[in-house]
């Protein structure tokens, strides 16, 4: 079941975001204000993907999206906003390499990976750096960042 891939406080988030837009109680919300949930649960989708997720979601073309349906794509949209698209990671990369040489210094990364976004600790950025063979020369080639970004 969908519902079993969320915490309680998770599905409690959800249920209150989508209540909000369901204004008659009746456990549907509008098609066209999807997005707005959406974006309420911090999911950000392209105008392409919402009209995707309509065309999936409103099986019965009424222009109305269930509880349920609504579950079943925000897992989806979650699963897939999880791990980052190589473009990202090329894009990151590129950011991170300040001089352009190919390399970014482990120090930076790791004073970054603590401090900005989704902090993590020593010992995870530690075990992120053994999973991507990290060679402690100091500095990560970018086949190495590649791999500690998809291991995340």
């Amino acid at each position: 079941m969908v519902a079993d891939q969320f915490s309680e406080e998770q599905l409690a988030e959800f249920k209150e975001a989508f209540s909000l837009f369901d204004k008659d109680g009746d456990g549907k919300i509008a098609t066209k204000e999807l997005g707005t949930v959406m974006r309420s649960l911090g999911q950000y989708p392209t105008e392409a993907e919402l009209k995707d997720m309509i065309n999936e979601l409103d099986v019965h073309g009424n222009g109305m999206i269930d509880f349920p349906e609504f579950l079943i794509k925000i897992a989806k949209k979650m699963k897939e906003s999880d791990k980052p698209s190589e473009e990202e990671i090329r894009e990151a990369f590129r950011v991170l390499d300040k001089d352009g040489n190919g390399f970014i210094s482990t120090a930076e990364l790791r004073h970054i990976l603590t401090n900005v976004g989704e902090k993590l600790t020593n010992e995870e950025i530690d075990e992120m750096m053994r999973e991507a063979g990290f060679d402690g020369d100091g500095h990560i080639k970018y086949s190495e960042f590649v791999t500690m970004m998809m291991s995340k």
